[in-house]
């Protein structure tokens, strides 16, 4: 695989995903799914949720069309062959598409897959498919449509509404769950799909200095191994149950996510 993130030539699922999210994608569309989802009642474990990847295929996703589950395994292990000392690092490589169980469970993909960005400003004009935009009401109120919108100058990051997606259903599962993951993982979860931040550079003026200096830094390091993963070899399902039961089980009970979760 030589070209990744190639959106000019792709699969016509993609384009469509991306221009059913533009143009539903309003503030109104994010805070209803956040009272969905954070009144959820299902209970599951990290296992049960791998599992239930093992029949998801992101329509967003212009480089691989196989099962999500082989992905989550490549960049835990992508990461963990790095050598890294950070035993937490692998771990989020795991996770950090496990909300992308919400589609299994009826979701529409366009309110759970591709990349992210703030609602309630403007939208910016990196952002893939930036066109689709033209059929978002937000596009035309002007509480929302200015450079600023409802958000103040260099705010941080966590206090922006961010698109609904499986990153920020994930990040708020293990806050509701208590997880011990370091902030920087936690964060590489949340903001992993913001591409149009941390490749382009967009929404700068919205940032502030720990979200430049410490966030972006941690979140590009992981996007090596979330993207560049997906040309490795494809892991098998015995392989997967051996590095489940002698590596990532046990990162899962030390970091407090390891029995029934509440999604």
């Amino acid at each position: 695989m030589t070209e990744l993130r190639d959106f000019t030539s792709t699969k016509s699922d993609v384009q469509n995903t991306y221009s059913l999210q533009h143009s539903s994608m309003t503030m109104d569309a994010v805070a209803r799914s956040q009272k969905k989802w954070s009144g959820s009642q299902i209970i599951m474990t990290i296992k049960n949720a791998l599992e239930l990847l093992e029949t998801f295929v992101d329509e967003s996703d212009p480089d691989v069309d196989t099962e999500n589950v082989y992905h989550a395994f490549q960049t835990a292990e992508s990461i963990r062959k790095s050598n890294t000392n950070l035993d937490w690092f692998p771990l989020v490589g795991l996770i950090h598409d496990l909300g992308k169980v919400m589609s299994v469970w009826g979701e529409p993909q366009w309110l759970v897959v591709g990349d992210t960005f703030p609602v309630g400003c403007k939208f910016d004009k990196s952002i893939v498919f930036s066109e689709s935009f033209g059929d978002n009401p937000d596009t035309h109120d002007e509480r929302y449509n200015t450079k600023f919108g409802i958000y103040d100058e260099h705010c941080g990051l966590d206090n922006l509404t961010m698109s609904w997606g499986h990153d920020e259903y994930m990040y708020r599962v293990l806050r509701r769950n208590n997880a011990t993951i370091p902030n920087e993982g936690m964060n590489m979860i949340r903001y992993h799909s913001f591409y149009p931040w941390h490749t382009s550079n967009a929404y700068r003026h919205l940032t502030d200095e720990y979200d430049e200096t410490i966030t972006k830094k941690w979140v590009n390091e992981f996007n090596k191994h979330d993207l560049y993963s997906k040309a490795d070899d494809v892991i098998d399902k015995q392989k997967m149950e051996e590095l489940w039961k002698e590596v990532y089980e046990p990162l899962c009970v030390k970091y407090n996510i390891g029995g029934e979760l509440m999604w």
